[in-house]
Formats: C-alpha cells, sequence, structure tokens
C-alpha cells in the first residue's frame, strides 16, 4: 500500500460493550473492503480480528487488534478492541492515540453498563464518535429507545441519519435521510430503491427534518435555508455535520444488522465522511524534557521532529513489538530515537503495518501513521519517543489500578525457571498486570483486573510460555489507612561497614478522607537543603507503598516532615532514609492501622421478575444499592459492593436469573474493611 494523502486518513477504533458486534462489524469492513476473501465468525473462533487462541475458544476480544484497509478513497487504520472490564486498559490506550472511534449498541440490550464505561474513556480523550446501533434484526429491537439511552445515560446528542425499512426479522434496508434514497440489502450487497416507500414518506420527512436543524448548528447557510422553509442538500449537510462531529458536539447515528451483512457499505461511507483525519483535530501538546512548564504544540507535520507515542506493547513469540502512533515527523527501519522517560535512545530495527497477527513490512513511517517497531528493547507504554535533538514528553496514559490477585507457585524445577522472565513479558504488555513476592510467604502474588484478567493470564503462561503453575483463591488486595493524628520522632545511628549512618526526623501523620491518597509535606526549601529533599520524600512514599503493618500500601493521610535536623559530617543519606522509612512505620502503628478494602460500583441488568432475588443477594453481599432503572422488561440495577463478596458472583448471578442477567464492575473506591476482616488481619 502506497500512502494516502493525511485528509483522507482515518484513525478509529470500535468500542462497545461485551457482545454488541465489534469484532464481527470488523469482520464486515474488511471483507467489503476486499482485505480478506472470506468472512470469519466469532462464534466459531474464525474471526480474523480475534487471533488469540483464548479469544477464539472464548468467543471474545481480550487484546486491541490493529489493521488496516482501503474504501474509496480513504485509507482506514482500524483498532477492534475488547468489550469486557477486565481489558478495559486495552480500550484506554487505543483511545490515547485514536483520531475517532465508532461505538456499537445493540437494538434490543440498548446502552448497557460497559457502554458507558468506553463512552466516558472516550470523553476523557476527547474522541469523536459515530453510532451503530446493531442487531436490528432481533425479536425487541428498538432504535428509538436506544437513541433515548444515549440522551439520558451518556449525555450525548444523537443524530440519527437513517431511517430502518422493516422492524425486527423484517429488517431489509434503510433510508439515507440525506439523500432520501432506500437501500435494500438482497444478497449482502444494497441496491439503490427510488422513491422512498410511501408508506415511510412522512416519519423520513420528519426525521430529516430534526437532521436538518441539527446541522444549522454548524452552519449559517443551512441555518438560513432552514428558517425559510427552502430545501437543503445532501452536499451541503455533510460538511456541518462533519464539524459538529468532530467538535463533539453530536454523535450521528446509523442502523444495521452485522451478523446479516446488512447496513455496513453505509457505515464505512459515515467513517470516511464524518470521522476526522490526523489534520482535523487538534494538535498534541507536549512539554520539554528539562522544563515541564514549557509546553509545545506538535502538528500532524512530517517534516517537523518526530514525536511518537507507544501506546501498546505486545510479546511476539519472545520478542518485543512497540506499537506506536506518530504525531509528527517521520520513522525509518535503522533510525535513533529518543526515549524521554529512559532519557536514552534506542534503535529502531524494523517498521510494520499490522494486519490482526500478521505483519506487513514498512520502509518508513510518517505523521498520522499507526504503525508497529521491532528492535525497542525497553520502551513501555505511555513512553514518549521523539527526535534526539528535541526530546519532548506527551502526556501518558489514565491506568486504572488492579484489585485482585492470585497467588502462583511454578509446578515443577523447569517452571520455576521459565515463570518470572514469562511474567516479565506479560508485564510489558499490560499496565494493570502486576507481580510482586509476598515478603512473608515468598508467595509469587499475580494482581490484576478481575478474575478473567488472571486467568486469562495463567492460561498464556501455559499456552505461550509452557510455563504450568498451581494457583491459589483470588485474594482481595487491601490497603492500609490510620485511626487518629500521631507525632512521632525517629533518631536512626549505626555503624555499617566502619562508617555511622545517622539521621533523625519528627513525622506528624493526620488521616483523610477516603480516596484522597496520600500527601507528603515536607520542611521549606531554607529549612531543608535541596539535596536532602528528594531522599527524604522518596523514602517516605517508598515507605507507605510498603505499608505498617500488613504489607499492603497506605493510603488517605497526610505525612508532615516537621523537622528534620541535618548535622554537618554526621547526618547521612543512608541514615536519614533509615529514619524516614521507620519512623513512618512505627508511627502508622501507633496512631492504630485501620484497613481498608476496595468497593466496586456494580450495574446489573436482569429480568424484572427476577429483580427482588437480585437485590436480596446485594444485600446479603453488603451491597449498597443506589438506584434501579427500567428498560424495556429489564431493569438496571446500580449498587456498590465490597470485591470480596463478588468472586463467582457472574455463576450465582446466571443461576438467580435462567441465564439471562448479566452484570460489569469497575472499581469506586476504598472504604473500611468490616470488624471480622480487622480482626483476621489482627488489627482490631
Amino acid at each position: 500500500m502506497s500512502q494516502p494523502p493525511l485528509d483522507q486518513l482515518r484513525n478509529f477504533g470500535i468500542i462497545s460493550h461485551i457482545d454488541a458486534g465489534k469484532t464481527t462489524v470488523s469482520e464486515r469492513f474488511l471483507f467489503y473492503t476486499g482485505e480478506i476473501h472470506k468472512m470469519g465468525e466469532v462464534h466459531d473462533g474464525s474471526a480474523t480480528m480475534d487471533w488469540m487462541e483464548q479469544e477464539q475458544q472464548r468467543g471474545i476480544t481480550i487484546t486491541a487488534t490493529a489493521t488496516s484497509c482501503r474504501w474509496r478513497d480513504w485509507w482506514f487504520n482500524l483498532i477492534d478492541t475488547p468489550g469486557h472490564i477486565d481489558f478495559t486498559i486495552e480500550v484506554e490506550r487505543s483511545l490515547r492515540a485514536l483520531d475517532g472511534a465508532l461505538a456499537i449498541f445493540s437494538a434490543v440490550e440498548g446502552v448497557q453498563p460497559q457502554s458507558e464505561s468506553v463512552w466516558r474513556q472516550a470523553d476523557r480523550y476527547r474522541v469523536p464518535r459515530i453510532c451503530l446501533i446493531n442487531k436490528m434484526d432481533r425479536v425487541g429491537a428498538d432504535f428509538e429507545a436506544v437513541l433515548q439511552q444515549m440522551r439520558e445515560q451518556l449525555q450525548a446528542r444523537p443524530v440519527l441519519l437513517q431511517w430502518p425499512i422493516g422492524s425486527e426479522t423484517e429488517f431489509n434496508g434503510i433510508i439515507d435521510l440525506l439523500e432520501r434514497r432506500a437501500f435494500r440489502f438482497d444478497n449482502d450487497r444494497p441496491t439503490i430503491a427510488e422513491p422512498v416507500p410511501e408508506t415511510l414518506r412522512a416519519q423520513v420527512e420528519q426525521a430529516r427534518e430534526r437532521l436538518v436543524e441539527t446541522a444549522a448548528d454548524f452552519d449559517e447557510e443551512i441555518l438560513n435555508a432552514f428558517l425559510d422553509g427552502e430545501e437543503v442538500s445532501a452536499d451541503q449537510l455533510r460538511p456541518a455535520l462533519r464539524r459538529g462531529t468532530i467538535a463533539g458536539r453530536i454523535f450521528p447515528v446509523l442502523l444495521g444488522s452485522a451478523l446479516r451483512n446488512k447496513g455496513i457499505q453505509p457505515l464505512l461511507d459515515a467513517i470516511g465522511d464524518y470521522l476526522p483525519s490526523p489534520l482535523d483535530i487538534p494538535p498534541a501538546t507536549a512539554h520539554l524534557l528539562t522544563d515541564v512548564e514549557q509546553q509545545r504544540e506538535v502538528r500532524c507535520d512530517p517534516e517537523q521532529p518526530l514525536c511518537a507515542l507507544a501506546f501498546k506493547v505486545l510479546s511476539d513469540e519472545g520478542r518485543k513489538l512497540t506499537y506506536l502512533r506518530l504525531y509528527s515527523g517521520r520513522l525509518r527501519p535503522g533510525d535513533s530515537i529518543f526515549n524521554s522517560r529512559l532519557q536514552k535512545e534506542e534503535k529502531v530495527a524494523r517498521l510494520f503495518r499490522m494486519h490482526a497477527h500478521k505483519r506487513e513490512r514498512l520502509t518508513g513511517a510518517r505523521a498520522g501513521d499507526i504503525v508497529a517497531a521491532a528492535g525497542l528493547k525497553e520502551s513501555l507504554t505511555g513512553d514518549t519517543l521523539c527526535a534526539p535533538e528535541q526530546p519532548l514528553v506527551l502526556s501518558g496514559l489514565s491506568i486504572p489500578e488492579p484489585v485482585v490477585s492470585l497467588a502462583v507457585e511454578p509446578k515443577g524445577v523447569d517452571d520455576r525457571d521459565k515463570l518470572f522472565p514469562a511474567l516479565e513479558k506479560l508485564q510489558w504488555e499490560d499496565p494493570t498486570f502486576r507481580v510482586h513476592e509476598d515478603e512473608e510467604t515468598g508467595q509469587t502474588i499475580l494482581t490484576g483486573m478481575g478474575e478473567l484478567h488472571l486467568e486469562v493470564v495463567t492460561r498464556r503462561l501455559a499456552d505461550d510460555f509452557g510455563v504450568a503453575v498451581i494457583t491459589g483463591r483470588p485474594q482481595v488486595v487491601y490497603r492500609e489507612s490510620i485511626r487518629r493524628n500521631v507525632e512521632h520522632r525517629e533518631i536512626f545511628q549505626r555503624e555499617t561497614e566502619g562508617k555511622i549512618q545517622a539521621g533523625d526526623v519528627l513525622l506528624a501523620l493526620t488521616p483523610l478522607a477516603r480516596g484522597e491518597g496520600v500527601i507528603i509535606e515536607l520542611p521549606k526549601e531554607e529549612l531543608l537543603p535541596a539535596e536532602w529533599r528528594s531522599a527524604l520524600e522518596e523514602s517516605l512514599e517508598l515507605a507507605c507503598r510498603a505499608g505498617a503493618r500488613t504489607g499492603y500500601p497506605l493510603t488517605d493521610l497526610r505525612v508532615e516532615a516537621r523537622e528534620v535536623p541535618i548535622e554537618s559530617g554526621v547526618t547521612t543519606e543512608t541514615g536519614l532514609r533509615a529514619a524516614a522509612q521507620r519512623g513512618l512505620t512505627m508511627a502508622a502503628r501507633d496512631a492504630g492501622i485501620l484497613l481498608l478494602e476496595p468497593l466496586m460500583m456494580l450495574e446489573i441488568t436482569t429480568p424484572e421478575e427476577f429483580a427482588g432475588k437480585v437485590l436480596g443477594s446485594l444485600q446479603q453481599k453488603r451491597g449498597q444499592v443506589e438506584g434501579m432503572t427500567p428498560q424495556g422488561g429489564m431493569e438496571l440495577i446500580r449498587a456498590r459492593v465490597p470485591l470480596s463478596e463478588m468472586f463467582g458472583y457472574m455463576t450465582e448471578l446466571r443461576s438467580a436469573t435462567r441465564g439471562r442477567g448479566t452484570f460489569s464492575m469497575e472499581f469506586s473506591h476504598f472504604d473500611r474493611a468490616p470488624d471480622e476482616t480487622q480482626q483476621r488481619f489482627g488489627l482490631a
């Protein structure tokens, strides 16, 4: 493929709740653009974008997958993202690197819990979106109800571009409201039918009038024509709708049934017509490596110095493959590029354009491209890679905190040698996957976003790396806090290797409100020389992360270093660090350790007849119900529930709702653990 003009390039991702049809839509895109010659299906494990063995077995997307295709004059760089909350980092880092998104909603289920989560993620990165209401051929499909849910639950302004021909199982086409043309999808190909069926003419004219009224907000000529009752053409409407979409003020909505190959070609057209090119979005902002206050605009210009973001790292057959979004400049195999986090240069060995798991070798890339690079041995997700002569730092990612842990141990001696290298490679890939060794038990602890996340990791250890492990029951990751104010002086003095190490610090600890985190306050600069400040602050942060009693990190407290006497020739950096770490630990113990447990925001969709049973179950789990919303025979229940009560909940919910209930959850905050948990850790 030759490189297209930048204004014809579309970098977009597909986002939605699990099972709304993201991968099915991706497969149709690849087929109708000629990239593949046979459509695979998610349900039989043959979808192109679900290349991992576990994805094919489970029928879900686990990792974001990139591909490229051509449609008319446009070049699409597409990323298919997971819908399960356990793999939310894949959506997060994809949206950070993309210019636009296609949000998919089921015409039956509507705006589901994870639909809201991915929508908020796109809001955070100001990503323009168009929408597809999928599964229009299903019994119970109601596109107007979905539009209303978008307004109420997402506070979005959807703009309907099509009207359906037929409903539910009779759905067989759409009417383009801009052109007033009917498309029927016979034999998988749309055929233009003129004119609009007489039975739908009144509804189509009303819907088109609403469409023109919306476009008038972004174009003075359309506004004047609308007020004067004049006809507004499709060629006038498209640029106005495009401006509103790129500004994030409106969200064009299309209709279809991806599984039945209905509505795909108009959707491809809409991606080109309404989603932005790299030239349409505001320039990325970065700051100088040497001065955080010095901001720079990074314009999409191949002739400017290189600036790129490493937004995903993949361990491919034991080697690192780093996905890059180029914001400016050019990149070629053999180039040396500067990693701003490491403050060192790395060399790009090869460049690829990815097609799911297959690679297309490239001789170069330029601003606006999304490519994969081999040879970057130390780069990780979120790193800025730039020209050595102009070191910049792009804003990074919002990475959610993992909340579920699992103890693992290798089965055999051979597995022991291979375990930690394999875990290190998995950590390259996933910033929400953490590994540490319990100092007291010596166990290897894996921490992730949920049970499914950790189950996938352990399966990958066996399938991808040949490491067999024995797992223990997932354990909740708690936090420590303190009960009361305390002041503590710690004097450290010890001889090591013939030298006296000494330090003295007076600390004051104050408990804070839940969710406040850790605030460290040091003496004024004139009272504590600069060379000591970083050592003291780093030591206090390490002590907070290590915890005071249970090994869980401290949170929700203020640590104030009130006095740090520095005696020339006596105080040493090692001594001060030791005094700070031991002093904070002892002070926290004097203040009384309080254990905090993670609470999850839970959203359950259940048939109305089972809502009472589900609510009773939540009460038994110490859940706090925050609201219920009826959704056409279903109930959406929102509640906060301790994570420790949620293990195995999917099985329980399916049993209570005869397999019809679904739920999603995400971390909310840490709050006080019950007395029996405090006693179990010896803190009552």
